[in-house]
């Protein structure tokens, strides 16, 4: 165990938040994961505990793992990676399957394993380290639009339009951190506007050929149209049931809380341990239980500007801000579902939901911010050497 506490590099209080945030999700998974036990028939909710274990033990490991590759590899790897995810998205498409009643074509089945993934999620964070590779590469320089359209812009549309039919608020999530990570990139504002107006276009006609022709996505354009409807109208819809049942848990949590497994709502709440997770943990451990978690996202933040400030590169900056900055826009979309201060988009919160992709994919992120932050480090020891009389004379000898 010293062993390997010596070999983990990199921001240690980052490493210290995950962790926190990882254990302290085993309680309202469990205590929430027993309506589905019973729903299911089953009635064992040590199972879900187990599988909520074993999916947060491969994605520290795939942290650990990840945290260890300097991250100048992510250069190439962004390369090889997205002519892939491209691929994996039309496979989804053509093959995606329904999981506990929700949409088809999220998720691929991976062969031999029985597993399922969200290949939306891979995809994000893929063309988020793409899209930080490119802005490194034309820093100070001048270009024109027609330069960018097709290394940047061509790779970035195609991964949503793949997403799209199936997941809009994704699909909108992942245009947005894009957006953000291009603005910060210093990519000129006259270009982005164009970009967003593009994008628009692109959504309004999307809409109009789902609608000319339903059958080829039946439901999800209506979906999307009576979720933002029912939201802004306040009408008595299954997203407004979802939320009623959120609300009713948030008002009985109080200051303090229930206690932990004491909820009542878990057992009439949809996806109570997944989408509408928040809502539990109010309920259980209150106003208190809600604001630590708030204040560990927050310092979570915190140190993902702190790595991003003191990163020797440009990539490295932009890198950290890209893949770690929609971690924390996601867990605040997903409490604000809980609060209805957002319509109902079926964003998990970030290590502490259940569901293996979610979980894997955020620890991918913060494995990769761990790895900017651990040459970093490795700079300063560097440094440290060659201010060392005594290490290199010894070096020497």
């Amino acid at each position: 165990m010293q062993a390997l506490f010596k070999n983990i590099k990199g921001d240690r209080l980052i490493w210290a938040i995950a962790a926190l945030l990882a254990i302290f999700s085993f309680l309202p998974v469990y205590s929430a994961a027993s309506n589905l036990a019973y729903v299911g028939g089953s009635g064992n909710t040590f199972g879900f505990f187990v599988k909520h274990f074993m999916h947060l033990f491969l994605g520290f490991a795939i942290m650990y793992g990840v945290h260890k590759i300097p991250y100048r590899y992510f250069k190439g790897l962004s390369m090889i990676m997205i002519p892939i995810v491209i691929v994996l998205l039309v496979v989804t498409m053509l093959q995606g399957t329904t999981i506990d009643g929700a949409n088809a074509s999220r998720w691929i089945q991976i062969p031999f394993v029985g597993m399922s993934f969200q290949t939306s999620t891979l995809a994000a964070v893929v063309l988020m380290v793409y899209v930080a590779r490119y802005l490194s590469k034309i820093q100070d320089k001048k270009i024109s639009f027609v330069e960018t359209l097709l290394p940047l812009w061509t790779p970035v549309f195609l991964v949503l339009i793949l997403i799209l039919p199936a997941n809009f608020s994704t699909t909108a999530i992942i245009f947005l951190m894009v957006m953000m990570l291009t603005f910060i990139g210093g990519y000129p504002l006259k270009y982005l506007a164009v970009v967003i107006g593009a994008g628009i276009v692109a959504l309004v006609l999307f809409i109009l050929v789902a609608k000319a022709f339903p059958d080829a996505m039946p439901n999800r354009v209506d979906t999307w149209i009576s979720r933002i409807e029912n939201f802004a109208n306040g009408e008595d819809t299954e997203a407004d049931y979802q939320i009623e049942n959120a609300k009713i848990a948030i008002a009985s949590g109080g200051i303090q809380g229930k206690g932990p497994g004491k909820s009542t709502q878990k057992n009439v709440l949809p996806q109570s341990s997944s989408d509408f997770i928040f809502a539990i943990i109010i309920e259980e451990y209150g106003l208190i239980g809600g604001l630590f978690l708030l204040l560990l996202y927050s310092w979570l933040l915190f140190r993902i500007v702190i790595v991003s400030q003191k990163s020797d590169t440009v990539f490295g900056k932009l890198l950290v801000l890209g893949v770690g900055l929609p971690i924390i826009f996601q867990a605040l979309i997903n409490m604000a579902v809980a609060v209805e201060l957002f319509p109902v988009t079926g964003q998990t919160l970030p290590l502490i939901s259940s569901g293996g992709t979610s979980i894997w994919m955020t620890c991918l992120a913060i494995g990769i911010i761990l790895s900017v932050s651990a040459k970093r480090e490795q700079i300063k020891e560097q440094e440290i050497n060659d201010d060392n009389p005594l290490e290199i004379l010894s070096e020497t000898i």
